[in-house]
């Protein structure tokens, strides 16, 4: 009899460190869904990795003679209702040379909604040579119902581009970003007509 008490006290706490095993895994997949997005960002910036621009806070000293087509791709997820589209779909400007070119977003629903853009750039390897001096990534924006909201994004391809042995054959590169709405805000109730609202600040 005692035997079989031992026996049972023993699966019992086996079954508890099971449990809490699990809560302590679930827990921690939860923190790192969290955590994902930003340590992502971070990691991508600072590598370049999966065809991630690199920012800059400078335009570049060195403009060559020679041109590359840069292309622009416009996505909205299928959970966020806006019209989201790249008003220039091709520029051809010389390596080195500072450009600026302009995405259009408008919320087609009936309440504000927030969304947050991601981006890449194919071919991968050229990542680490588009440089951006502005532009609206991982930054969060806000539209107003029927809003429409112009968004710059001003760049250039470093030069260095055309010594690597990997990307001096690359003619063309194509920017893309996709919108998705911010699963961390708070509905918000939208203004009947006639009410009085504070403008959005662009």
């Amino acid at each position: 009899m005692t035997v079989q008490n031992d026996n049972t006290k023993v699966s019992n706490r086996r079954n508890i460190g099971v449990a809490t095993a699990c809560v302590v895994f679930v827990g921690g997949m939860v923190g790192m869904a969290y955590a994902a997005v930003p340590l992502y960002q971070l990691f991508c910036q600072v590598t370049g990795y999966g065809g991630t621009t690199q920012r800059v806070e400078q335009m570049s000293e060195v403009v060559l003679d020679r041109t590359i087509n840069v292309t622009f791709d416009a996505n909205a997820s299928s959970g966020l209702n806006w019209d989201f589209k790249a008003v220039d779909k091709k520029v051809t400007p010389r390596i080195g040379e500072t450009v600026q070119i302009m995405y259009t977003a408008t919320n087609n629903s009936s309440h504000p909604v927030t969304g947050e853009a991601i981006f890449n750039v194919t071919p991968g390897e050229a990542g680490a040579y588009f440089n951006k001096v502005q532009c609206f990534c991982f930054t969060e924006t806000t539209l107003q119902p029927g809003e429409t909201l112009e968004m710059p994004v001003v760049f250039f391809v470093d030069p260095a581009i055309v010594e690597a042995e990997e990307t001096k054959g690359i003619g063309t590169i194509t920017l893309s970003y996709t919108f998705y709405p911010r699963d961390d805000q708070e509905p918000v109730a939208a203004l009947s007509v006639g009410e009085d609202k504070e403008q959005p600040k662009l």
